[in-house]
């Protein structure tokens, strides 16, 4: 069975495969990925982290979220595109964004994270069960 997803930032110069469905798909709306985002959130898919595989430069950054644990955040080295992100609290797990896969429209959102830092203007389907912080089973 080949790759399912596949994906890569803007240059070209970061290219990743996951030979895993993803565990979930969720919009995030706190501070930190609005400003990593540009926007009013993140979107991302949860996968195995062992299922991931990746060529190219990629920087990391890390942080400490309001919990206190350290949330790591990729983007390629060359164009700065964002590629994903984990957290120490969940460590089996990597955060794609939903953006940097070559078919975004595979993006199948089940949960909002964080709603309570939502910007007013930032709308997101209303039909989604909305979270103060985490779901639960992520």
């Amino acid at each position: 069975m080949g790759e399912k997803y596949k994906g890569g930032c803007a240059c070209g110069a970061v290219r990743y495969k996951i030979d895993a469905e993803p565990l979930m798909g969720v919009h995030c709306q706190c501070r930190d990925c609005q400003r990593a985002s540009g926007t009013g959130h993140g979107s991302f898919m949860a996968f195995p982290v062992a299922e991931a595989k990746f060529k190219g430069k990629i920087k990391t950054w890390d942080k400490k979220s309001d919990r206190g644990n350290v949330v790591s955040r990729t983007f390629c080295s060359k164009c700065g595109s964002p590629i994903n992100a984990a957290n120490e609290a969940a460590p089996t797990l990597i955060f794609i964004h939903v953006a940097s896969l070559d078919d975004p429209a595979r993006f199948e959102p089940k949960a909002v994270m964080f709603a309570s830092s939502a910007c007013a203007w930032d709308l997101v389907d209303p039909a989604l069960p909305k979270y103060e912080g985490v779901p639960p089973g992520l």
